[in-house]
């Protein structure tokens, strides 16, 4: 049998009450309020709802419930009624403690060398302001309020998110996306590819601030797997800066990554949006 954390009386008047009553839309009341409270801490409501069971709690619940496993290690059902198998993971489940931002790199680099577009570094700007936002996973992998805001209108979490957040970033303009909105970093490229906006350094054409880079991602048989993040800087040193979504294990913040240039063997090319 499953074992989980020992439960306060609040945990317990829950799991006794969903064993009896479904939770559904319309639904009200003190389990209600329970319910949303503990969506909110998870990251799957931007609020604690009160104690309705509206829309936006009938949405959360399917996102819960399409990341997560009942005890008996197999999916929960994705149909946004809370009966005994999702109150059990709902209780059981840790809230996650906040972790400390990784460093970033150098203050040095938000003021921004010279090079790239106005429209890929008005893109750039955007995109420090989510990390200083303290965009991250929440919840679970893939999934939170920010990665859901960067995949709409393509798809919604759990999904990789590291071309949504770059297309997000790019939309933020008041002429919105200048390519198609897209989740996928080889599309994104292919799309720049089509327009002649791609970057070919061995033609003496360097990577500028805002410009996009895509490369290969280490992805256990998906060897078409692919990653995209925006530059940041192409050092003097032969060290490139790039603020990316979606690495490294779960609640992986945006940040900026370094890589030494010369180094990169899965890249698979760089773009600019022109102005």
């Amino acid at each position: 049998m499953a074992k989980g954390k020992a439960l306060n009386k609040a945990d317990q008047a829950f799991l006794e009450h969903v064993r009896r009553t479904l939770l559904r839309r319309g639904s009200q009341g003190e389990q209600v309020r329970y319910l949303n409270t503990r969506l909110h801490a998870l990251g799957f409501l931007t609020k604690a709802a009160g104690d309705l069971f509206d829309l936006d709690t009938q949405r959360a619940v399917r996102s819960f419930q399409a990341s997560q496993l009942d005890e008996r290690g197999l999916p929960l059902a994705a149909d946004g009624l809370v009966g005994p198998l999702t109150a059990w993971r709902l209780v059981h489940i840790e809230v996650p403690t906040p972790q400390p931002a990784e460093q970033p790199i150098p203050t040095r680099v938000p003021s921004l060398p010279a090079g790239g577009s106005k429209r890929g570094r008005q893109a750039l700007q955007v995109a420090f302001a989510e990390r200083d936002a303290g965009a991250r996973e929440i919840g679970s992998n893939n999934n939170g309020e920010f990665v859901k805001k960067y995949l709409h209108p393509n798809g919604k979490p759990p999904l990789p998110w590291c071309a949504g957040f770059v297309s997000w970033c790019y939309s933020q303009h008041p002429q919105g996306c200048p390519y198609n909105y897209s989740l996928g970093a080889r599309d994104i490229l292919n799309q720049f590819t089509r327009r002649g906006w791609r970057i070919d350094p061995s033609k003496g054409q360097l990577p500028g601030p805002g410009d996009i880079v895509v490369w290969t991602r280490d992805a256990p048989g998906n060897p078409h797997a692919g990653h995209i993040g925006m530059v940041v800087e192409l050092s003097e040193g032969g060290i490139l800066y790039v603020i990316e979504g979606n690495k490294g294990p779960f609640p992986a913040p945006v940040r900026v990554f370094d890589y030494v240039y010369s180094r990169m063997n899965n890249l698979l090319g760089f773009g600019r949006v022109p102005d």
